[in-house]
């Protein structure tokens, strides 16, 4: 009956538009006043809000946050489309591919797959549309690509499942995420040429601008700090908190002294929207966490885990039923809180048909990722069709092929796990 009430008031506050946040905290508040008493529920409610965000693994978010946007304004991801334009941009379809790969490059430094819609699709969409692409099409694998920065590290989101999971490492989440979103990437470039084979899209003969070792040179100080970032916290120099402290600083010295394209009095106004989207991740937690504990507390993981379980004991059967949960999932509720609500209900059940938390850790987060490319509330979609200046129905038909291709990784991922764990095992994470 809790559950009917939680999951009733939840979907009805959706439907009138209210922010997840404050849908959250009303849906469980109001479920906790018709079956607990007021003052309790209340009082519970203030202090899982403050607990859930009272984790020191947490700090780690505002600074990754300010990074990618310093890296966003930063003159970052020009360079990085140069360089992917040297690698690719000759071949069928080039520019598609420069779109992938620079939204991948971009993505997993930053972290963030809005950021790097803006970033990557602010520039890519109307090259393309000069080079003969329409922009549904160049918007669509804007979208899509973007969200592979999600698996490459570092990601906010992992840190978030890290938390939900009660403590699966974030370094080796971090070093997990590598062959996934490569894997990701190299289906969606696949996928992006066979479109541009299939709809005959024929661009003018693209003029490379810069020499590969220009380019190269260009890019390699944004590159590294992939390599400064996960290198320190696999070799056990610093916490993935200390890792974020460090991608600001390092990030804020490429912006102001070597690519000079921040001035010093950018700095306030990338404070505020860090500080602003900061608050709006660390609600969404506070008020996951909420909603997790009352649902901890009616003991609805464990009778969805015995459902399940008494549907099946075929783990691959189990993972494919769940996939099929988070898409749905994904398609109306943000990952952050997504990723908060449902590890606790899931994880249990695979836990139990021995599947590592490692490995669902990131079957989790790519469901949610093509969730964030998916109607009603993918932001990423919507973000990426303000960019494009395109509506949601033009690009439905280009971006099916691009589903297609993060469902087949998706599969991928789900039957064989050691694309997830071969890296941790290797460094000792694991």
């Amino acid at each position: 009956m809790t559950s009917l009430i939680l999951f009733g008031v939840f979907a009805c506050l959706l439907l009138i538009n209210l922010p997840i946040a404050f849908a959250i905290i009303f849906a469980t508040l109001i479920t906790m006043l018709l079956t607990i008493d007021t003052l309790p529920a209340l009082i519970t409610i203030a202090q899982r809000l403050a607990v859930g965000i009272d984790s020191f693994s947490l700090l780690a978010i505002p600074f990754f946050i300010l990074a990618g946007y310093l890296m966003g304004q930063g003159g970052i991801a020009v360079r990085l489309i140069n360089f992917a334009k040297v690698l690719v941009g000759r071949l069928p379809g080039g520019l598609a591919l420069v779109n992938v790969i620079s939204c991948a490059l971009f993505g997993s430094i930053s972290g963030s797959a809005v950021a790097a819609t803006s970033a990557i699709g602010g520039f890519m969409v109307p090259a393309m549309e000069k080079e003969g692409y329409s922009r549904s099409f160049s918007t669509a694998v804007t979208v899509t690509s973007a969200t592979t920065g999600l698996l490459i590290p570092p990601s906010n989101v992992l840190i978030v499942y890290s938390l939900a999971s009660g403590g699966v490492s974030i370094a080796a989440l971090f070093v997990a995420g590598y062959l996934p979103g490569l894997l990701v990437t190299l289906l969606l470039i696949l996928a992006s040429a066979l479109c541009f084979r299939r709809y005959r899209i024929a661009p003018a003969s693209m003029e490379i601008a810069e020499p590969f070792w220009s380019s190269l040179f260009g890019a390699v100080p944004s590159l590294f700090l992939i390599i400064l970032i996960i290198g320190g916290i696999i070799g056990g120099y610093f916490t993935p908190t200390e890792a974020g402290v460090i991608a600001v600083l390092y990030a804020l010295a490429l912006s102001l002294l070597v690519y000079k394209e921040i001035k010093t009095d950018d700095l306030p106004a990338i404070l505020v929207k860090s500080v602003v989207t900061t608050s709006i991740v660390m609600l969404l937690i506070g008020a996951s966490s909420a909603m997790s504990w009352l649902m901890s507390y009616e003991g609805m993981p464990q009778a969805i885990s015995q459902v399940l379980l008494g549907l099946s004991e075929n783990p691959l059967i189990i993972l494919l039923l769940i996939n099929l949960t988070l898409l749905l999932v994904g398609t109306f509720m943000d990952m952050t809180p997504a990723v908060l609500i449902f590890t606790p209900i899931f994880l249990p059940v695979v836990e139990l048909l021995g599947i590592s938390p490692l490995h669902f850790g990131i079957i989790m987060i790519l469901n949610l990722s093509i969730g964030l490319c998916t109607p009603p509330v993918g932001s990423v979609l919507f973000v990426g069709c303000s960019i494009g200046k395109v509506n949601i129905t033009e690009i439905v038909r280009p971006i099916l092929p691009l589903y297609a291709a993060m469902l087949v990784a998706l599969f991928l991922i789900t039957t064989f796990p050691s694309i997830s764990e071969i890296l941790p095992r290797y460094f000792g994470l694991i």
